[in-house]
């Protein structure tokens, strides 16, 4: 069980942005097509946080061209550049799984003041 435990502390990232649920964020992702390395961009809103240590992962949902889109990222990959938070979001709840069924400024989140 130590050796498991040294494993996760040497693969864990050092600095992992404090993101919330509610929250607005930009998330970097290194793609790679053939050959080359580029990073895109997908920025949403995070619904749902899961597990805890090195396999902890984020749900981050957008809405493109009218249709839902979700994301799952565990946030210590080494695909993950970067997770840049936007805005502050204020919830009341540890899932926002009824922002599927909404659309509009239904799906809005209000911000942290």
């Amino acid at each position: 069980m130590d050796l498991i435990k040294e494993l996760n502390k040497e693969t864990l990232t050092k600095e992992v942005a404090p993101v919330q649920i509610g929250d607005t964020v930009r998330v970097h992702v290194k793609v790679k097509e053939g050959s080359r390395e580029r990073i895109q961009v997908f920025e949403g809103t995070v619904i749902a946080k899961k597990h805890g240590g090195i396999e902890e992962t984020i749900t981050v949902r957008r809405i493109s061209y009218g249709v839902g889109v979700e994301k799952v990222f565990p946030i210590h990959s080494p695909s993950i550049d970067h997770i840049e938070i936007v805005r502050n979001g204020s919830v009341r709840r540890a899932k926002l799984y009824y922002l599927r069924g909404r659309v509009g400024k239904g799906a809005k989140v209000k911000e942290k003041l």
